[in-house]
This record gives C-alpha cells, structure tokens and sequence, in this order.
C-alpha cells in the first residue's frame, strides 16, 4: 500500500478492531516493512493517538484501552 495517508487509515482501523497486534502480523497486513510500521505508528501517536507498544520477538501493537479518539477525529462540523 503505497499511499501513506491510506496506509495510516488502514493502521487505524485494524488497531480499532483488534486487541493487540503482533508487529510482525500487522506490518504483513499492511504490506510493509516493520521499519514503516514503527514510522506509522510514531505519526499516529503524533496525532494524538494512544498507542501502546511492546518490544522484543513477540512485540506488538495496541490502542490504550479506555483512551478517546482526538477531538478532531470523533467530532464532524459541518458548514
């Protein structure tokens, strides 16, 4: 997936629908390296998205339980 703002979304949706992802299988799904994925991963938290991570072998990927999407992203103001 080439378009990194889609591939951002994408992240997104799969650490919404899923408890924890392990690094490796989440990068898989995405396509790309797990060197993209931490870059992703540090864009969303820059955004302001809540996400936990876990190294080593076995290290994965979560939304911290109980957080709040952004403002930004939970609100539509239409004019």
């Amino acid at each position: 997936m080439a378009n990194t703002s889609a591939r951002m979304l994408r992240l997104l949706s799969l650490l919404q629908t899923h408890r924890y992802w392990p690094g490796g299988e989440l990068a898989g799904r995405l396509e790309v390296s797990p060197r993209t994925l931490r870059r992703d991963v540090d864009r969303l938290r820059d955004l302001g998205y809540p996400v936990d991570a876990t190294r080593g072998a076995a290290g994965g990927y979560q939304l911290q339980a109980g957080a709040a999407m952004p403002r930004s992203c939970s609100t539509t103001t239409r004019r």
